[in-house]
């Protein structure tokens, strides 16, 4: 018998495989599928609804009816050809066959699982043709933790579905900021021109650090010097960088709010800048994210008027028990879920024009601030918009694009997130959408990221941080 290696792999779905991503039926390459029967029928019963995994079930249903459409019984019993997905570069060709369950395979159940589970049909059909194929390399593909369990129990290896992981380790990511070292500037002022324009530094640099830079990267040195620079312009080993402006003062505060760390500086600089039309932001509990991201929001909707007002939305995912469903409109029933967005609030307009001047400036916000539900974002185009988009790490790939394409002319989306702390089933540090437009813009000249390392709320919670 061929080592197993050396096997072409047949791999068996679960259902939530094509509940996360209805496209896994073309990512195995030159592999084939089998799909259980009790898959169909859960993906049956979860079509119905307005939800994302309705929506990728019913997609899911008419890929397989392309896929089985004009196929006489004889041919689906061989396997049918999975067509080629897509036409870009990075899209694996498929080349294997899918397979149908067609026969009755509960009895392969060991009575260590007992009963007819859908989880336990699929190991039956996984058993089944590992006994039925010895030719072949039966692997389970699931996103269920549990299920991959009892299949290692049994004998059946598995894996999870790993084709939608952005990194192979969330240590990775894109930070946004790269350190210089000390001989920098002995290494890189040979052909160095600096300037001075409108009130701004700015340097063109070449040299053999500059080609693996990113434009709007945040460039710093520690020393005396606290030089803190932005990538604006890159071309090769050439680039252009401005020297960063410096909100730590309370003369440059914006809304009062001051940077208290170096990555704070970086994550206002890019708010502030007009020409960054996409900024994300990550970082834990008490890092300043929200509290910088509307400082900025406000100092432009109302002092300078570059956007029309701003919409602030999030993912309704809660931490504890559902409290069930909310009476009232759309922001009364958002107002739960925008606790951060409140406290905030607070701190913006603690002004010293006594209770009636805080009751003043509080309305003056809350008219030019919108809370929108992420339920009813798809088909809307937002234009001269300040969108906030909060808990974005728990968003998937495909959401994350609904809600990044609403924006329209003269619109700044701005992303907030921790991908440490994801609710959503499924998601992980190297799939949740967060990652991946993180990973995915980096290299666009109109787009900016930061990753805020320093808790900022308080002593207790930084310290409660770093020790629970």
């Amino acid at each position: 018998m061929p080592d197993s290696a050396e096997m072409q792999r047949l791999f068996v779905l679960d259902t939530n495989v094509l509940m996360h991503d209805p496209t896994a039926l073309f990512r195995f390459e030159e592999h084939d599928i089998f799909l259980p029967m009790v898959v169909l029928e859960e993906l049956d019963k979860s079509k119905k609804g307005m939800s994302e995994v309705a929506r990728n079930v019913r997609q899911a249903s008419r890929f397989l009816d392309d896929i089985v459409a004009h196929s006489r019984k004889s041919e689906i019993d061989q396997g049918l050809p999975i067509p080629n997905f897509g036409s870009s570069e990075d899209q694996p060709v498929a080349r294997g066959r899918l397979f149908f369950q067609t026969q009755s395979l509960i009895n392969h159940l060991p009575d260590s699982l007992p009963g007819n589970t859908p989880d336990n049909s699929i190991l039956a059909a996984a058993l089944a043709l590992q006994e039925k194929r010895p030719d072949r390399h039966v692997v389970l593909i699931s996103k269920d933790i549990n299920l991959r369990i009892k299949a290692a129990i049994v004998g059946v290896p598995t894996e999870d579905y790993s084709n939608d992981q952005v990194l192979d380790d969330v240590s990775l990511l894109y930070s946004g900021t790269r350190e210089l070292g000390e001989d920098f500037w002995e290494t890189h002022s040979k052909d160095m021109e600096s300037w001075q324009e409108s009130g701004h530094t700015w340097y063109r640099i070449s040299g053999p650090d500059t080609r693996d830079w990113y434009p709007n990267q945040c460039l710093y040195m520690d020393g005396d010097s606290g030089f803190q620079a932005i990538v604006r312009e890159k071309d090769g080993d050439d680039a252009l960088i401005e020297l960063a402006d410096d909100y730590s003062s309370a003369k440059h505060s914006i809304w009062g709010i001051q940077a208290r760390n170096r990555e704070q500086n970086f994550a206002l600089n890019m708010l502030m800048d007009p020409n960054i039309d996409f900024v994300t932001l990550l970082g834990t509990a008490g890092t300043g994210k929200t509290l910088l991201t509307l400082a900025a929001g406000l100092a432009q909707v109302l002092d300078k008027s570059l956007y029309k007002e701003i919409i602030m939305t999030r993912v309704t995912v809660p931490v504890g028990e559902d409290i069930g469903f909310l009476p009232g409109t759309e922001e009364e029933k958002m107002t739960p879920w925008m606790g951060a967005l409140m406290d905030n609030l607070e701190v913006l307009t603690q002004t010293g024009g006594g209770d009636w001047g805080r009751a003043a400036a509080d309305d003056l916000l809350r008219s030019r601030i919108r809370i929108h539900s992420l339920n009813f974002m798809r088909g809307r185009t937002f234009l001269n918009k300040y969108i906030i988009l909060d808990e974005a790490q728990n968003l998937t790939a495909k959401q994350m694009k609904t809600l990044i394409t609403r924006a329209g002319p003269g619109t700044k989306v701005v992303c907030l997130g921790n991908v440490a702390q994801i609710d959503t089933p499924y998601l992980t540090e190297t799939t949740s959408g967060l990652t991946y437009v993180v990973d995915r813009f980096k290299q666009w000249p109109h787009s900016g990221h930061i990753t805020l390392l320093r808790g900022e709320r308080s002593r207790l919670a930084d310290f409660a941080s770093d020790t629970l």
